[in-house]
């Protein structure tokens, strides 16, 4: 059974950075793209980063560009996202994902979820 379990969030002040993390299990992490994605009440999930099976490529939404970095270490199975320079429009409930292609910004693309973790930053 594959499991997705994000780590890291709470409650910072704008300015402030937080690392989130998702321990993967279940599936073979190296042969699969991991993104993060996120959804404020009454909005969308919109994405935020993804990273290839071997970190080779990364992409990110232009709102986190600069600011956030997504990384992995397969050897843990675990994928990063590191947010800095936190802003009060990056509050949400951020969710990990892992897709089978080599990487894809598009959410109906990825085969597995976490239950996410709260991310809120004060002003």
């Amino acid at each position: 059974q594959v499991q997705l379990v994000e780590s890291g969030g709470g409650l910072v002040q704008a300015g402030d950075s937080l690392r989130l993390s998702c321990a993967a299990s279940g599936l073979t992490f190296s042969r699969y793209a991991m993104g993060w994605f996120r959804q404020a009440p009454g909005n969308e999930r919109e994405f935020v980063a993804a990273i290839s099976w071997e970190s080779g490529t990364t992409y990110y939404a232009d709102s986190v560009k600069g600011r956030f970095t997504i990384s992995r270490d397969n050897a843990k199975n675990t994928v990063y996202l590191q947010m800095n320079r936190l802003k009060p429009e990056d509050t949400a409930i951020y969710y990990c994902a892992a897709d089978r292609s080599y990487i894809t910004r598009v959410a109906e693309r990825y085969d597995f979820w976490g239950q996410g973790t709260q991310v809120t930053v004060s002003s």
